[in-house]
Parts: C-alpha cells; sequence; structure tokens
C-alpha cells in the first residue's frame, strides 16, 4: 500500500520553483514528503514565499538562485544542494521562457537565447545532478515540453524547436539512464491557468477550441502528475511522454 507520504526522505530540485507552475510542483512535492530545493534565476519575494510555504508544511526547503544556461552556475548551485541535503532523488526542469514573434524577425541571438534557456537548460541540469541522482535508488527527472511543439503555432519558432528538442532528450536519457535506475519523462501541459508578466496576454482558452475539457487547465493537475512520476509508483514509466491537455492535443 502506497504511503500518505510517498515522497518523504525524497530531495527534489525544481528549476523555476517559484511561479505558476513551478511553485505548484514545490508545494506538492513537499505534501508527499520531499524537501525541495527551489532554483530561479533571481532571489525575491516569490522566492522567500515558496520557501517559507514549504517549510510550513514541514519540510526542508533551500534557495538556489542561478542561470540555469550557464553550465559553471548549475554545478555551482547542485554544491550548495549537496552541502545542505547529501542527497538527490528528483529533478525537474521546469524553466523556460516562452517569446511571441514572428520568424522574419527572429535574430539568430534571440533564438540562441531560447535554445540555452529551454534546452540547454535541462541538459546543464542533468549533466550537473548526475552524480547525485546516480547514487539514488529511486532517481527521477521530469522535464517540460510544450504542447505547441505538437500542434504547431504562429511566432513561436524558437519555442517549438526547443521544447521538441526536450522531448528527444529526456527519450535519450531515458534509454541511457535506465541502468542507474533513473526514469526520465516530459510532461506538456497544455493552457494551464497562471499568472503571466504584465506585457504577455493573460492565458485564456483558445478561440474555437478542440480541448474536450473547454476550460483552462490548472497548476495543481500538473504537479499531481509530476509528483506522480516522481514517486515509487512510476517506477516502470520511463521515456514517455505525458500530455496534460484536457483533451486539446490527443498524441
Amino acid at each position: 500500500m502506497t504511503s500518505s507520504l510517498p515522497l518523504r526522505g525524497r530531495v527534489a530540485l525544481v528549476t523555476g520553483g517559484t511561479r505558476n507552475i513551478g511553485r505548484c510542483i514545490c508545494l506538492e512535492l513537499a505534501r508527499q514528503g520531499a524537501d525541495v530545493a527551489v532554483l530561479a534565476s533571481r532571489d525575491g519575494e516569490d522566492m522567500v514565499r515558496t520557501l517559507q510555504d514549504i517549510e510550513s508544511l514541514g519540510r526542508q526547503a533551500i534557495g538556489l538562485c542561478a542561470d540555469v544556461s550557464s553550465a559553471e552556475a548549475m554545478e555551482q548551485a547542485l554544491q550548495q544542494l549537496e552541502r545542505r541535503f547529501s542527497q538527490l532523488d528528483i529533478l525537474v526542469c521546469c524553466a523556460a521562457i516562452r517569446p511571441h514573434q514572428p520568424v522574419d524577425d527572429l535574430t539568430p541571438d534571440a533564438w540562441r537565447q531560447v535554445m540555452a534557456v529551454n534546452l540547454d537548460g535541462p541538459f546543464l541540469a542533468t549533466r550537473a545532478a548526475l552524480p547525485l541522482l546516480s547514487a539514488s535508488d529511486q532517481g527521477a527527472i521530469i522535464t517540460f515540453g510544450g504542447v505547441s511543439a505538437h500542434l504547431g503555432a504562429a511566432e513561436r519558432a524558437s519555442v517549438i524547436a526547443s521544447k521538441m528538442g526536450v522531448v528527444g532528450l529526456t527519450r535519450a536519457l531515458a534509454v541511457e539512464l535506465a541502468e542507474r535506475g533513473i526514469t526520465a519523462n516530459c510532461v506538456v501541459p497544455g493552457q494551464i491557468d497562471t499568472q503571466r508578466p504584465i506585457n504577455s496576454p493573460a492565458p485564456q482558452l483558445a478561440s474555437g477550441s478542440k480541448a474536450a475539457a473547454q476550460r483552462l487547465g490548472r497548476p495543481q493537475e500538473v504537479a499531481s502528475m509530476v509528483a506522480y512520476l516522481a514517486g515509487p509508483d512510476a517506477r516502470y514509466i520511463t521515456g514517455q511522454t505525458l500530455h496534460i491537455n484536457g483533451g486539446r492535443y490527443l498524441g
């Protein structure tokens, strides 16, 4: 019978963990018993609030500030994590940027910036985390794709290319790391009701959306899937792309 705290004794690292889906993942992992390292590009109120909320659930927490596109920064962050917890069992790569830009105006520098965060980020986090994950008897890597990468979308060339790259990376990791007992899966949210920057349009159900659910998803619905994939009941699930989109994409 699965424990009410299936992640007790486990340590998780969540990149992009201070807002929206990332924050919700941090709290869900803590509710299920994990201590959590929260990584973001900068410190601030969102970080403080997230750490406090994790600790209010009776779990330990540490905040890490690092650029996910920097190998050196990620290695230093993992060193901090190791000094605090001495272990890592769960890596969740949630950090991403999603600019809208017509391909005519998409400069090589802008293209590379998206690739650096969205694709290099999960690779560099995995690379830095592997020594600790390999020492775990239940290592799990969860990456994040995007539904637009499977449907296609205008003004999203760099985002779509990077997110399909994440799917490929995850499949490769699943095969290569299986012998170390590490699973790797990619979660693909659909349209989720999240807070966006002031200059970004608020999420809303697309006009004429084919989503069977006919509503926006909730961050908690994504977080619950991540926690399941990180837990003991998902050890035979690896190399998969799991869509949480209310039926908008049936793949």
